[in-house]
């Protein structure tokens, strides 16, 4: 019995060692755990490096967004991080008075202008400042070629920030042949200035060529009864009769300015029909336009009339076509006027018919309208006036019997 004991130890340690080898790790079978283990720790740290490079690189705008991954890539219970957008600021500069310069509503640069004329500029400003302009604020001149501009001159109203405003000045241009130029700005109720541009203190100005070389092509005060004139009812004599409640229409020699000043130019004073909104209108037979004519007047109410508030409209037409508006003004009694000065080079080699419209702006109490030197003005020397060259008539010769 003791002899079969050795063999039996022997066995039972060979049994022990092979069920032990069979619980070892082999290098050729991996453990399925471990490696998606390895890949989740892997992905996981792919996206938090890809978050931060966003965070690195995003901007607030202009920015496009990287191409997401694909769903099939996404970590289930794995939340992307957050990337920290840098923080931006742009504010505006904040001034208190600052203008912007819309248009020129009124005698563009470079605008041709006969000697000693009168003229109103009109410039369109924006208010882009943090304060309102109060009737307390004034256009005034700083420099340049004065053209008989005013001390100041008011703003209409109240301008708040954001709106805009045309501002007029009434000008006379020089006497002598060249090119002029003013500078004006705005001036607040301090008595401070300011302009345009990046600082608020750039001037704006009127640019104006003075030309003696131009005539008169038309003269629609002088000619007013080649006209037709009606007023949405009836059509109206002409000569008109003043105080007509029709309307009428009126030659005037010299006719003033609304602040008494005589214009030296002679008028029509074109008064529509007494009824809310009436008008008068007066159709004019075709012109041939020319290259370089020009629409001139000036337009306001009558001297002494308050109270008095129109439009006046200035219209066209080219055979029996639609009527196209070229302009509307609309005045009222406060001392200030119109200067109109419309290139009419668009229409060279047309017969124009061209309509002269007053419109009551309401009521139609004191609307003495007026336009002032109404005619078309042509670049160069006059032509030569018409001679006249006699007939020689024959005479029936006489026999004697």
């Amino acid at each position: 019995m003791k002899t079969r004991k050795p063999y039996f130890m022997i066995a039972f340690l060979i049994v022990v060692l092979v069920q032990a080898a069979c619980n070892f790790p082999s290098a050729d079978q991996p453990d399925p755990a471990a490696t998606l283990n390895a890949l989740y720790t892997q992905s996981a740290q792919t996206l938090a490096a890809m978050g931060t490079q966003a965070a690195l690189t995003s901007t607030p705008s202009g920015y496009v967004s990287p191409t997401p991954f694909p769903t099939s890539t996404s970590l289930p219970g794995y939340i992307s991080p957050t990337p920290n957008l840098p923080y931006y600021t742009n504010t505006p500069v904040s001034r208190c008075d600052w203008a912007y310069f819309v248009t020129d509503v009124t005698y563009p640069d470079g605008s041709v202008i006969g000697r000693d004329e009168p003229f109103t500029k009109v410039w369109r400003l924006r208010n882009i400042g943090t304060c309102s302009w109060t009737t307390n604020y004034a256009l005034v001149f700083v420099n340049g070629d004065a053209m008989s501009a005013p001390v100041a001159v008011g703003l209409p109203g109240t301008v708040n920030p954001g709106q805009t405003v045309d501002i007029p000045v009434n000008l006379i241009s020089p006497s002598k042949d060249g090119r002029y130029k003013g500078y004006f700005k705005l001036r607040n109720a301090a008595g401070i200035l300011f302009g345009v541009g990046s600082e608020a203190s750039t001037s704006f100005w009127v640019d104006v060529k003075v030309s003696g070389e131009s005539f008169t092509a038309y003269d629609f005060a002088g000619n007013y009864c080649d006209a037709d004139w009606y007023n949405g009812a009836v059509y109206l004599p002409c000569p008109g009769v003043e105080g007509d409640a029709q309307g009428y229409a009126l030659w005037l020699d010299n006719a003033k300015l609304e602040n008494g000043n005589l214009s030296g130019n002679p008028g029509l004073i074109t008064v529509p029909r007494d009824a809310n909104n009436g008008y008068i209108q007066g159709i004019y037979p075709p012109i041939k336009i020319q290259d370089g004519d020009r629409f001139r007047s000036v337009v306001n109410c009558r001297y002494n009339s308050a109270g008095c508030n129109v439009i006046f409209r200035l219209d066209y037409q080219i055979d029996n076509g639609a009527l196209k508006k070229i302009g509307e003004w609309n005045e009222a009694y406060e001392g200030q006027w119109y200067s109109l000065d419309i290139d009419l080079s668009a229409l060279k080699g047309q017969n124009v018919k061209f309509i002269l419209t007053v419109f009551a702006n309401g009521s139609s109490l004191k609307d003495f309208a007026i336009w002032i030197g109404p005619q078309i003005l042509r670049p160069g020397a006059p032509p030569p006036p018409p001679t006249y060259t006699p007939t020689a008539t024959a005479t029936a010769a006489t026999t004697t019997p």
